[in-house]
């Protein structure tokens, strides 16, 4: 919603085999699979702690999510064709390019695929959120991507003092 407000096309997806939520402990988180719908994994957590998962903000961020589209999607599910793809996490940034260099290149359309390490708790995916929105506004506005945005990278690494890892892959 947010990125779309101002403009944006934007899809959201997971990597890996489950979607898995903070539990009751870093070791026990809650697991599911792609196929469970938010409200159902919504109900679920209402039903094993209310208090727990308001106060840590996951049944706000599965009410949220629920509004936008019925379940988590898995990305090397989809087929769909993307310019840019962003990553908040190596991992997933590993998995996706892992994932596109699987694939057969049919059209040889490049897509830009950029980490920005972002803590996965609240105050940081808010900051996280909006370094990426002015990311992308200043993608859009540049000229010429393919030549520019490296220098647009380094930009933005000195002034937020984060890396960004960035790789092009082709369809």
């Amino acid at each position: 919603m947010f990125y779309s407000k101002r403009g944006f096309s934007v899809r959201s997806f997971g990597t890996g085999t489950h979607v898995k939520l903070p539990g009751p402990a870093p070791d026990k988180p809650n697991v599911y699979d792609f196929k469970t719908t938010y409200d159902q994994m919504y109900n679920d957590l209402l039903r094993k702690d209310k208090e727990l998962y308001t106060q840590n903000g996951i049944l706000h961020m599965l009410d949220r999510n629920k509004r936008i589209k019925p379940r988590p999607e898995r990305f090397q599910n989809c087929k769909d064709v993307f310019d840019l793809i962003l990553t908040c996490e190596e991992r997933v940034y590993d998995q996706v390019v892992e994932d596109l260099n699987s694939r057969e290149q049919e059209t040889c359309q490049p897509v830009h695929v950029i980490n920005v390490d972002i803590q996965d708790n609240h105050e940081e995916a808010t900051l996280g959120a909006f370094l990426i929105c002015e990311l992308c506004q200043c993608i859009q506005h540049t000229e010429d991507m393919e030549n520019e945005i490296d220098e647009l990278l380094q930009e933005f690494e000195e002034k937020s003092g984060r890396t960004f890892l960035h790789t092009v892959c082709f369809y």
